[in-house]
């Protein structure tokens, strides 16, 4: 699962992700830019915290890196070498022979990023001294298969949810050139033109804007839906894929926590898929496709008629403390007296209705606003209360808006 800031990381934890990948924003394709980031003076403590969960921890590097990123790169090493992530994911030739210079011992995951698409490729990286491969996305079932085994002593990764590019495994640049060069894709900085609505202008007309449209669809033509493979999961399993991705380091705790939680569920029996596929749609997205992984990717692939995912229920609170009946909460977005809503716990899920807000003056209110710290009573469906599973402490609360 990708862990944008160390509370992600916890949270896909708990969740029940058995690894997380992390980035240093110098060396990372996500620019983070809120929560507690992780940096080289936490860098030691966030994978250290992995280990203590008994789970894995990879380090991203996997810009394309110019000399000077190269010489930031090895001022860099001894943090690295001192943080000891499990692995270290990395795309450019340049990196590979810096880590393996300075960091011999450590695993290497080859990034989506460098485009695998065959296994003569696969081969390649495995006689290099990579422990695994994260494929590319372009690839169908049949060609994933064909390449597990062919290569069966080296790792395969392949992503299965999230945002795609239009390019090649993200090798874009439309960013680099429409922000002349501010914002570089491959540096941790795209701006995502792919998915801004275009028009078009003709020259002799100034200031005449005509919409690019070839029917009712609207003008984002280059903005593909997002990645879900939950359907396939067993089938991944039964060719002998090691290792399930999901893309998202700048998505929010709630599609960290949900994505994670179903995809697990999955995996692990508890869930079938048609299930998990409803709850994902309540998550952030651009609806939804296979891709190429069918082997017939087509126009159907495109989200013609938004650039920013629209989830199917709300984010409310998370959970802090309990404490008789209440329950304190940090607010995510406006709750309101007499609310319904789902309570989502690593293990399992339930409904509940507030019958009580407590503002952190004590003073009962009958709404409380984003940012807010309350205690609310709930008034909870089943027996809830009595079988309450704190899990770190990291319990989420959202509203399907299908439903209400």
């Amino acid at each position: 699962m990708p862990a944008g800031n160390i509370e992600k990381m916890k949270y896909a934890y708990a969740y029940g992700a058995d690894a997380c990948y992390l980035g240093l924003v110098d060396y990372s394709l996500r620019t983070m830019r809120k929560g507690e980031l992780i940096t080289r003076q936490n860098l030691k403590s966030a994978i250290d915290t992995a280990r203590a969960l008994n789970k894995k921890a990879y380090l991203t590097l996997n810009i394309f890196a110019y000399d000077n990123d190269i010489e930031s790169l090895e001022n860099s090493i001894d943090v690295i070498k001192n943080a000891n992530p499990h692995a270290i994911i990395l795309s450019d030739f340049g990196v590979y022979r810096t880590v393996r210079k300075y960091l011999p011992d450590i695993d290497l995951h080859i990034s989506t990023q460098t485009n695998i698409l065959n296994t003569e490729a696969v081969k390649f990286w495995r006689d290099m001294g990579a422990t695994r491969v994260i494929l590319a996305r372009e690839l169908s079932l049949k060609q994933i298969e064909a390449i597990k085994k062919a290569v069966p002593d080296i790792e395969v990764e392949i992503f299965v949810h999230g945002s795609q590019c239009m390019s090649y495994s993200g090798r874009c640049l439309l960013s680099d050139y429409m922000t002349k060069g501010e914002r570089k894709a491959n540096h941790g900085g795209c701006a995502q033109p792919c998915r801004w609505s275009y028009k078009l202008l003709e020259e002799t007309r100034p200031g005449e804007y005509y919409e690019i449209v070839q029917d009712e669809r609207g003008s984002h033509i280059l903005s593909p839906k997002d990645l879900c493979l939950v359907r396939y999961i067993k089938e991944l399993q039964n060719i002998g894929v090691d290792s399930f991705k999901v893309e998202g380091r700048t998505k929010s705790l709630y599609y960290v926590s949900a994505v994670t939680k179903a995809y697990r569920a999955v995996m692990d029996g508890k869930l079938d898929s048609k299930e998990a596929f409803c709850e994902l749609k309540k998550v952030g997205n651009r609806g939804f496709t296979e891709g190429f992984f069918m082997g017939d990717n087509n126009s159907s692939s495109y989200s013609y008629e938004i650039s920013k995912g629209l989830a199917g229920a709300d984010f409310l609170c998370i959970f802090l403390e309990k404490k008789d009946n209440l329950y304190k909460v940090v607010i995510k977005n406006k709750m309101l007296l007499g609310d319904e809503f789902e309570i989502i716990t690593p293990d399992y899920c339930a409904c509940a209705k507030v019958v009580s807000i407590t503002n952190k003056d004590g003073e009962k209110t009958d709404v409380a606003n984003t940012n807010d710290e309350v205690w609310m009573e709930l008034e909870a469906h089943g027996d809830w209360q009595n079988e309450w599973q704190w899990a770190l402490g990291r319990t989420l609360g959202i509203k399907n808006e299908i439903e209400a």
